[in-house]
């Protein structure tokens, strides 16, 4: 008699990292995708109307990010979990010590194939309520986290960078890296930027543009452009372009103008 196959869904904003999990999920024949997620919404929606066996979610999302989404479902109904994550600090440490699976991007297909191996194994023993436990303490560990990071750890050239967040000005995306100006000047990090916005103070650092976070302290003005969008000035004169996209989620923290 065969076996159900294991319902598996994939929760991420890159499409090229949905795209290499789908790919690598296709080559085992005792999986199958039963759902692909952009963002905290979807994945919340998707997981509670297919309810799966295993969720490979994403850490770092715009707007609801995955420890967000965890707490918008029943912690009681939980599927097996494996968190995928960019950045190296707080999030791994909580994962480790709240022994929980997680992959490192960006990972490879060995180390997808470990991942995946020992999600099969924590399924076929079936532990929930162990495993439940396991998240309660991750999620009370988040919940007890600093509203804000006074300073971010940068490895820069083979050297451990201090910054203090309030010196950041704003950030730029440059491909696999990230620009973070300051008054000093920019340093270049091997980060993305969806998952430095998820290390900063959404009440200070706010996304403008698919490609910049503002530290709001930092702006001087916004002044309306001819299509819809803004400019925003900084205090140090530089000018940045708001999207509309972007723009409510920004006066939703500077507050709407008088």
């Amino acid at each position: 008699m065969n076996q159900p196959k294991i319902r598996v869904v994939i929760v991420d904003d890159e499409l090229l990292a949905r795209k290499f999990i789908r790919g690598l999920l296709k080559q085992d024949e005792e999986v199958e995708i039963v759902g692909e997620c952009r963002n905290g919404r979807e994945a919340v929606a998707t997981i509670s109307r297919e309810k799966p066996d295993l969720v490979f979610l994403d850490v770092q999302m715009p707007g609801m990010n995955g420890f967000a989404v965890l707490e918008a479902l029943d912690v009681g109904q939980l599927p097996e979990l494996v968190f995928t994550t960019a950045y190296e600090s707080y999030a791994l440490r909580a994962f480790e010590r709240h022994a929980l699976d997680y992959l490192l991007k960006p990972f490879d297909e060995a180390r997808f194939a470990a991942a995946l191996q020992h999600a099969k194994q924590r399924l076929a023993a079936r532990p929930p309520d162990e495993e439940r436990l396991h998240i309660g303490a991750l999620l009370e560990t988040i919940r007890a986290k600093q509203d804000s990071l006074d300073r971010i750890v940068f490895r820069v050239d083979g050297r451990i960078t201090f910054l203090n967040t309030r010196d950041i000005e704003w950030v730029q995306a440059d491909d696999k890296y990230v620009q973070v100006h300051t008054a000093k000047g920019a340093l270049m990090v091997r980060q993305t930027l969806s998952a430095m916005e998820a290390q900063l103070e959404p009440k200070h650092f706010v996304r403008i543009h698919r490609s910049a976070i503002v530290n709001v302290e930092q702006i001087k003005e916004l002044q309306p452009l001819f299509d819809g969008d803004h400019s925003i000035l900084m205090q140090s004169g530089t000018k940045l372009t708001l999207s509309r996209h972007y723009r409510e989620r920004l006066f939703a923290v500077l507050g709407k103008p008088l």
